[in-house]
């Protein structure tokens, strides 16, 4: 954010000299320490208003929605694209309200931070499904209106196990190996998936979990979407109930709180209070990533 310019104007006065500017110090050189106070409460305020009504950065704390985000990466997230609700402001403290100002439904594949209902807490999922969509899950594939969503296997792909990324056992057994390199990698099976529109993105699916893998069919009742992480089998959203950590089915579009629109770092958590380590701890080749789908040519067809 930058800070504005002021400037000041120089007026003749009568006689035909330059009226000299006030001078804000007090006497004695002493500071003006109200002023100082009215000066930082405007700049948080301008801050927070931002982070409410523009743009705000966050932190990926979970792996739910790997392989597009991992756990130490920064994003931005946008809060105007599907307009204001109750949970736009930086700190969630309004009660429940009906209905968005200047409110747009979202695409199918936004990624989207959203706040279940009932919680104050910021969860970022995949919007699968929109209002009078009818979702269900067999065998760990999504069916949209009655249709597959097309998926192809696109191998596996070995994301490097770090401080933040540690492909513990108790959800990946048997995906932690070593590398030709000596390091440890999580082998993880990446599958594309590409919805009617055209939009696609990459999800992980470790294979049949009961849990996870099947779902519904449900239809999404209207002024609600129905959202999914793209770990699909370590991810708690539209299809897990509050109880267990969950979105407790479709959640009211007044809960979403903006859209995900690009990575600016990512840190592997080898980082420490020693400036000496920090610029070890980025991650390369993450900064600028976009979390929007890619857009086939054509749209996809469910088989």
């Amino acid at each position: 954010m930058t800070s504005n310019d002021l400037a000041l104007n120089s007026e003749s006065d009568p006689a035909g000299g330059a009226t000299p500017a006030k001078d804000t110090k007090k006497k004695g050189g002493a500071t003006d320490w109200w002023a100082e106070a009215r000066g930082i409460f405007w700049l948080i305020l301008g801050v927070l208003a931002f982070h409410s009504l523009v743009a705000k950065p966050f932190y990926i704390p979970s792996e739910s929605m790997m392989p597009t985000l991992l756990v130490g990466d920064r994003l931005v997230v946008t809060k105007y694209p599907y307009g204001y609700s109750y949970v736009t402001p930086t700190f969630h403290l309004l009660p429940f309200i009906h209905g968005r100002l200047f409110g747009h439904m979202p695409k199918r594949g936004d990624v989207v931070i959203a706040v279940p209902p009932g919680s104050h807490e910021d969860y970022i999922k995949r919007v699968i499904g929109l209002p009078g969509d009818r979702i269900e899950v067999r065998g760990g594939v999504v069916y949209l209106n009655g249709q597959k969503i097309p998926r192809r296997f696109m191998g596996d792909r070995m994301i490097p196990v770090d401080g933040n990324t540690h492909c513990d056992e108790a959800h990946y057994y048997g995906h932690r190996v070593r590398g030709s390199d000596g390091k440890l990698y999580c082998k993880l099976p990446i599958y594309r998936e590409t919805l009617p529109s055209g939009r696609s993105y990459d999800t992980i699916d470790l294979g049949f979990r009961p849990a996870s893998d099947e779902y519904g069919p449900i239809t999404v009742p209207e002024d609600k979407v129905f959202l999914m992480g793209d770990n699909r089998d370590n991810s708690a959203d539209s299809r897990f109930s509050l109880a267990d950590n969950g979105l407790g089915g479709p959640i009211p579009w007044e809960n979403l709180g903006g859209r995900a629109e690009f990575i600016t770092f990512s840190l592997d958590g080898y980082g420490s209070l020693d400036p000496l380590t920090w610029g070890k701890a980025f991650r390369s080749g993450r900064a600028g990533t976009t979390l929007h789908p890619e857009q086939d040519a054509a749209p996809a067809r469910g088989n």
